[in-house]
């Protein structure tokens, strides 16, 4: 069922393509080989690239599960599949998967980006549209479609991640929260809002305490170098 309502969904948010930029959730990597997630969704984010789909992607995640920043990993492995790397950017503050969204959607307005679409796979897409639902993103959906996925080669390409290496300081994150802490990370709960993009009053008033008013810009975001 969630595999029909991705193909559907893909097949809704292809006609507004060209996107500027889509946005990639990222995964835990082990620092030995790329896991299943991987495989699935940063080959899904090469062929929306390869295909014209998208001119632009915006892998996000941060040193989580392991001392590897994960976005970077993931962006690593999409320029060895053949995105070429001034296509390639990484928002590294995100730690939930609403804060994927959310930070890389804010990362896309920072670039100039105005047609966004979340790429991901089946399962998070089914959840992840209801936050963007929710609070009235601007965020298309190019969920992956399995059965195009089966046509394709999803060789893992080989990839240096020195880069993404955290060497010093790292914690999990599940050392420095419990259970309940980090759900409520995963519901959006610590997610630090620009007013602009709260479009309705219940929500500035229930988040003025972690929002960034109108007037101000933020720049703790960035590009891949």
């Amino acid at each position: 069922m969630l595999y029909r309502s991705a193909a559907k969904a893909f097949t809704k948010g292809a006609k507004q393509a060209p996107y500027d930029a889509i946005i990639v959730p990222g995964f835990p990597y082990n620092g030995e080989k790329w896991d299943m997630v991987h495989q699935l969704r940063i080959h899904w984010a090469y062929y929306l690239y390869s295909k014209g789909y998208t001119k632009n992607v915006i892998f996000s995640g941060g040193a989580v599960a392991t001392p590897y920043i994960e976005s970077r990993v993931m962006a690593n492995y999409a320029q060895a599949l053949g995105v070429p790397r001034e296509h390639l950017f990484t928002e590294e503050k995100a730690q939930h998967s609403t804060e994927n969204v959310y930070y890389s959607y804010r990362l896309a307005k920072d670039h100039g980006f105005s047609k966004i679409a979340l790429s991901t796979d089946p399962i998070q897409t089914s959840y992840m549209k209801k936050f963007i639902k929710k609070y009235e993103l601007p965020i298309g959906l190019l969920p992956t479609v399995i059965d195009t996925v089966k046509t394709l080669n999803v060789y893992e390409p080989k990839a240096d991640h020195s880069n993404a290496l955290v060497r010093e300081g790292f914690v999990k994150l599940s050392d420095k929260e419990g259970f309940f802490k980090r759900f409520r990370g995963t519901m959006g709960k610590y997610i630090v809002w620009h007013e602009q993009d709260l479009k309705k009053a219940k929500y500035r008033r229930r988040y003025k305490d972690r929002m960034i008013p109108s007037s101000e810009q933020t720049g703790n975001n960035k590009s891949v170098q």
